[in-house]
C-alpha cells in the first residue's frame, strides 16, 4: 500500500483539517524508529504528537493514563491497576460512569510491548488503525463510505466515553467507527469541539478509500441536484 497516496486521498476527499495518523501495535521495539522522549498525561496525547512525526511509545509510557492503557490492551503492573481502580471509583463518585460499566469498556484483544505512531503519509509499517478528525459534514461522508448509512446495513456504532474505546471497537470488529470522544480526550488532545474521532482498521483501509471516492462523487451530484431544486422553488 502506498501510504502517502492513501493519506493524500483521505485528506483531499474529506477535506481534512488534520493529517491522518496511523498506529501499529508491536511485540518489541522496532528498529530505526525513535522512542518518545517526553512524558504524556494520556494515551490519546500520542495521537496529536503523531501528526508531527513517527515514534515508538512503550506500554509503560502510556501508564499515566490507566484507562487508556487498559483500553490499548497493555498488561498493567499492580500499581497502575490500583490507580485504574481508584480512577474508576472517582468517575463513579462523580456520576460520570457507573460501576457496572467498567468491566464492559472495550479493550484491544492482545498484549503488546508498545505502539508505533506517526503520520499515515510516512508510516513505515502496515497500520493496525488509522485515525481521522472529522466534523459533522465529513462524518456524513465517512459513514456513507463505510456502508453504514444504508438502511439495509447495520448502523455505524457511535461510541462515547472513553474516546479511546473507538480504537478496539474498530480493530476487533474490522469496521470503521466514530467516537464523540470524552472530557479527557478533548482536554488532552486539545482538539476542536467541532471534531469527532473516526477510526479505520488498517485491513479495511483500501476498500474504504475506494468507497469514499464514490461517495464523494455521488454526494457532489446530489448537491448539484438539490441546489437546482432550491433555486427553482425559491
Amino acid at each position: 500500500m502506498n501510504h502517502a497516496a492513501t493519506a493524500q486521498q483521505l485528506s483531499s476527499l474529506l477535506s481534512l483539517q488534520h493529517p491522518p495518523v496511523a498506529l501499529a501495535f508491536t511485540d518489541q521495539p522496532p528498529d530505526g524508529i525513535a522512542q518518545a522522549s517526553k512524558a504524556v498525561p494520556s494515551a490519546c496525547t500520542f495521537w496529536r504528537q503523531a501528526e508531527q512525526g513517527t515514534f515508538y511509545a512503550t506500554a509503560a509510557q502510556h501508564f499515566n493514563c490507566p484507562v487508556g492503557s487498559m483500553v490499548m490492551g497493555f498488561e498493567l503492573p499492580p500499581a497502575v491497576g490500583e490507580q485504574l481502580g481508584g480512577l474508576v471509583q472517582s468517575m463513579c463518585d462523580a456520576h460520570y460512569l457507573s460501576m457496572d460499566e467498567a468491566a464492559k469498556i472495550p479493550t484491544v484483544g492482545r498484549h503488546s510491548a508498545g505502539i508505533v505512531y506517526g503520520p499515515l503519509r510516512e508510516f513505515p509499517l502496515d497500520p493496525d488503525l488509522v485515525l481521522l478528525w472529522v466534523n459533522v459534514a465529513q462524518a456524513m461522508l465517512y459513514s456513507e463510505a463505510a456502508g453504514r448509512a444504508a438502511w439495509t446495513a447495520t448502523p455505524m456504532e457511535v461510541s462515547g466515553r472513553p474516546g479511546c474505546a473507538a480504537l478496539p471497537l474498530a480493530l476487533n470488529s474490522n469496521q470503521p467507527g466514530i467516537s464523540l470522544g470524552c472530557a479527557g480526550m478533548r482536554t488532552f488532545t486539545e482538539i476542536g469541539n467541532d471534531m469527532n474521532l473516526a477510526v479505520v482498521p488498517g485491513s479495511a483501509l483500501t476498500g474504504f478509500v475506494d468507497a469514499l471516492a464514490g461517495t464523494v462523487e455521488s454526494n457532489t451530484a446530489m448537491r448539484s441536484f438539490y441546489a437546482g431544486h432550491k433555486a427553482a422553488i425559491g
